[in-house]
């Protein structure tokens, strides 16, 4: 794989000098992000479980809100999964939010700090191979490293080669030992940056010399996507809206608070909001209709409402009739 290619290609030392251009391009470019000023696991933990197929820009908000509500470890495990979700709603794939708040109880009921490995940290609910290593190595200075989609696609390129291949092992190998959190993120920022899926930036690329590629390579097709319609009911009486919960056993967003469905029949009239939605592989046109408070809904004060771990699209839907304010 990476390192073997380029060994063969140039030498020996081409690994270390690979190494010291991509983290000297690093020192020099990287994005000021929150969690990198600072080595705190519980913080960087936070930061990995909520980029797991998020957007950076749309998680710095969310962490900082998050730590906000829930500063320490300890302060996490105490509350209750639902003022967890509350601090979530909107930043979506809950069980991300479930599964840390259930490693955080179990490691404060056990009297137990954050592991200081990655294969102690594999242990924990939610924490998989690739969050493992990030928080290890970034928090902790294990040489352990990393292989995410950005990651994989600069390996690949490097070495020539489409998709398909095992890249740990090759990560593995390659990863710098003294600075071994510095060079897992240089590799993702490099990804998030420069080797971009289409139309990537080669002439500015710090370790072009050892591409095998130079340019795009073949990819696996994406998942096809669906197109749908969501209807909802907006009732609000003396300044409270009503909300229903959705089932414990819903297959999406379990026990989260939205407006009610709405019948069908709502659709003789004009909808008082029609906006866009994606929710993982589908595209909603949603629409909400002015109606009266369904059996079984609960009554909200906008302050009550936005504690509730409302979904996300509930959330911009008020947001966007001005009943709750952007945060």
């Amino acid at each position: 794989m990476v390192p073997t290619n380029i060994a063969r290609r140039t030498g020996a030392r081409a690994t270390a000098a690979f190494r010291r251009r991509l983290l000297d391009w690093y020192d020099a470019n990287q994005r000021a992000l929150p969690w990198r000023k600072t080595r705190d696991p519980y913080r960087i933990w936070t930061s990995e479980i909520m980029l797991q197929q998020t957007r950076v820009a749309a998680v710095i908000d969310y962490y900082k809100r998050f730590l906000r509500a829930f500063p320490t470890l300890k302060a996490l495990a105490r509350t209750n999964e639902q003022e967890v979700l509350a601090q979530w709603s909107g930043l979506g794939y809950y069980r991300r939010a479930r599964m840390m708040h259930a490693a955080a109880k179990k490691l404060v009921a056990e009297k137990r700090q954050i592991p200081e490995t990655s294969s102690g940290l594999r242990e924990l609910p939610g924490i998989g191979r690739y969050t493992a290593a990030a928080i290890a190595s970034i928090a902790f200075g294990e040489v352990a490293a990393v292989v995410g989609g950005n990651v994989e696609r600069v390996l690949l390129r490097i070495a020539g080669e489409d998709e398909g291949l095992d890249t740990w092992p090759a990560a593995q190998r390659l990863i710098d030992s003294e600075r071994p959190g510095d060079f897992n993120q240089a590799m993702m920022e490099l990804g998030a940056l420069i080797c971009l899926p289409k139309a990537p930036h080669c002439g500015t690329c710090p370790v072009k010399r050892w591409c095998g590629t130079r340019g795009e390579h073949m990819t696996a097709k994406k998942a096809l996507r669906t197109r749908a319609t969501a209807r909802y009911i907006l009732a609000i009486n003396d300044g409270k809206i009503s909300l229903v919960q959705r089932r414990k056993a819903a297959r999406l967003m379990p026990g989260m608070w939205e407006l009610p469905p709405a019948r069908s029949a709502s659709a003789r009239t004009a909808p008082l909001l029609t906006l866009r939605h994606s929710i993982t592989t589908t595209d909603y046109v949603v629409k909400v209709w002015r109606g009266k408070p369904p059996r079984g809904s609960i009554q909200s004060t906008a302050a009550n409402a936005a504690k509730l771990p409302l979904t996300g699209l509930t959330r911009k839907i008020l947001q966007r009739l001005q009943f709750l304010t952007k945060e």
